[in-house]
């Protein structure tokens, strides 16, 4: 028997409820960086760019943003404005951060590898009126794109760090005599525009204020080690949600951190060993390139605990981490929401690999069926929640309709389900489930066998278009080096795993790399319309 949906209040609400919780304050972002940036001004931060180590501290990047945030002002950008800043893990990426959130305007991170298209779309859509970017990164050389990008209607300014060119701003030249003043803006204006990976359309504006924001940040020590002596690594790029939290870690935590500029396995093991790293957030795919190195020795030490977010880690990889010292655990959160359940380093290692933890406090999640009501312990569901880190709606309010429920529950779009001990496991997006003769499938479920077979270094799973049963299950595989695997051989190794005969994949693809977004989610949707629809139609 299903329990109806409980009558909860609604969204403004729950904002209510925040404020008389303390999750909410009149404490805007500029008021902690003042308060914080004094605290922790001998915090130590390095940029790892390239070969060159930057060893900076919190006091000199915040000294340096509000040298910034008086140069935006003199342009006269304030609250109400927008800032696209398009940079990798960098310090003038930090200090640009900090910049625009202290004149009281929206701060509109972008990941770097996003081309023209993606850049002038949200662009247009924050209506930006400045726009930081580098000079070059690799051999991407983003000053190309300035006369494109110029045409944008409201954009004013370009700022390129790295070079002087023509018809943009230096950013050496920002500074001189302008003097911060700070500025009046409310704790619940949006402050930040995070735009989703947009791996299936355009991608999504999602609208943060300074209460949210800040009821993430409280949430961290809960994510990761802050205690005194701990050292964070950052591989995320910091135009993703998870990139802004990190930038934003020294100055509000006080943590040591260590950024990567360009993600490397060797790199990142040898500044491990030279900062004495403890922690770090990653995907499976940074894991298994650091564990990979068979010459890495003992430099992997003091590295403790590696939080693992935007996929599963499959059972192998957690024990090989484990046999390396290293304790991981998983998380789940969206750009939405960017924190909602956490599993905890003293869990036991079953729970950390195969759960993503139970719900952070002040987040409640449900799981809910078709029609919104509360489904059993142990079945899956659609994972609707809300809690006061969520966001405040997309820049498109035409979205928001679809994204929330009446009474503010944000609906994730992944399903899942909670075990006995109320620990959440997110199994599939709703969009990627298998509909074979009328039988909803799991993809991850399948991807959980076949990443067992030991001729299988990463796979994934979709659906594939069927003439007789409307989808089947079709792998797309990287072969470990040497190894060898057809559908003959895929079958046999599902016999074998007493898994149903019609999650059996159907459909089999090689090939040497999967396609990933810039925090390292696999595009499924490319590999499916690529190997399973486009080839049947050719």
């Amino acid at each position: 028997m299903t329990t109806p949906r409980p009558s909860t209040c609604g969204r403004e609400a729950l904002r209510a409820r925040w404020y008389r919780d303390g999750w909410y304050s009149e404490r805007t972002l500029i008021d902690t960086f003042a308060e914080r940036g004094r605290e922790n001004a001998r915090t130590a931060v390095v940029f790892a760019e390239n070969s060159a180590l930057i060893e900076t501290s919190v006091g000199e990047i915040h000294r340096e943003a509000e040298r910034v945030a008086a140069s935006l002002q003199s342009m006269g950008i304030g609250p109400g404005d927008s800032v696209v800043v398009q940079l990798p893990n960098q310090f003038e990426c930090s200090v640009a951060y900090e910049a625009v959130l202290l004149t009281g305007a929206t701060l509109v991170p972008v990941v770097h590898i996003y081309g023209s298209a993606e850049l002038s779309f949200i662009l247009e859509q924050s209506a930006a009126k400045v726009l930081i970017m580098p000079e070059r990164v690799r051999t991407t050389r983003y000053t190309d794109r300035i006369a494109t990008l110029s045409a944008v209607p409201t954009l004013e300014r370009i700022i390129v760090v790295g070079a002087e060119c023509a018809g943009a701003t230096a950013w050496s030249e920002l500074g001189g005599s302008a003097v911060y003043h700070k500025p009046l803006v409310s704790s619940d204006d949006v402050c930040l525009l995070t735009y989703t990976s947009g791996t299936t359309s355009a991608p999504k504006g999602v609208q943060h204020s300074h209460n949210s924001v800040l009821a993430e940040q409280r949430t961290i020590p809960k994510l990761q080690d802050t205690r005194a002596g701990s050292v964070h690594l950052v591989a995320f790029p910091p135009g993703h949600i998870a990139g802004v939290a990190s930038m934003l870690c020294p100055i509000l935590h006080g943590t040591t951190t260590v950024y990567m500029k360009d993600w490397d396995p060797r790199a990142a093991v040898e500044l491990i060993s030279r900062y004495g790293v403890t922690s770090t957030v990653a995907t499976p795919f940074h894991l298994a390139g650091i564990l990979d190195l068979e010459d890495r020795g003992d430099k992997l030490a003091s590295l403790t605990e590696l939080m693992v977010g935007a996929a599963t880690v499959p059972e192998e990889l957690g024990r090989r981490a484990a046999a390396a010292g290293i304790t991981t655990y998983r998380c789940y959160g969206a750009t939405e929401h960017p924190t909602i359940t956490v599993c905890n380093v003293r869990d036991p290692q079953e729970a950390r690999i195969h759960t993503d933890g139970a719900p952070l406090p002040g987040v409640e999640v449900r799981i809910v069926d078709r029609n919104g009501y509360d489904v059993p312990v142990g079945v899956d569901g659609e994972i609707v929640t809300r809690g006061p880190d969520q966001f405040i709606g997309y820049r498109d309010s035409a979205l928001d309709g679809a994204a929330f429920t009446e009474d503010g529950w944000l609906r994730t779009g992944d399903l899942g389900h909670f075990d006995t001990d109320g620990r959440l496991s997110v199994t599939d997006r709703i969009k990627d489930v298998i509909i074979r003769g009328g039988e909803t499938i799991s993809s991850g479920q399948i991807e959980d066998v076949l990443s067992s077979h030991p001729n299988v270094a990463e796979c994934v799973v979709v659906a594939a278009p069927d003439q007789r049963y409307g989808e089947v299950a079709a792998a797309v595989v990287v072969l470990t080096p040497g190894g060898e695997l057809d559908l003959d051989e895929v079958r046999r190794h599902f016999a074998a795993s007493g898994l149903a005969k019609q999650k059996t994949p159907e459909r089999l693809a090689t090939v040497d790399e999967l396609p990933r977004t810039a925090v390292g989610k696999i595009r499924k949707s490319e590999l499916r319309r690529k190997y399973f629809i486009e080839v049947d139609n050719t």
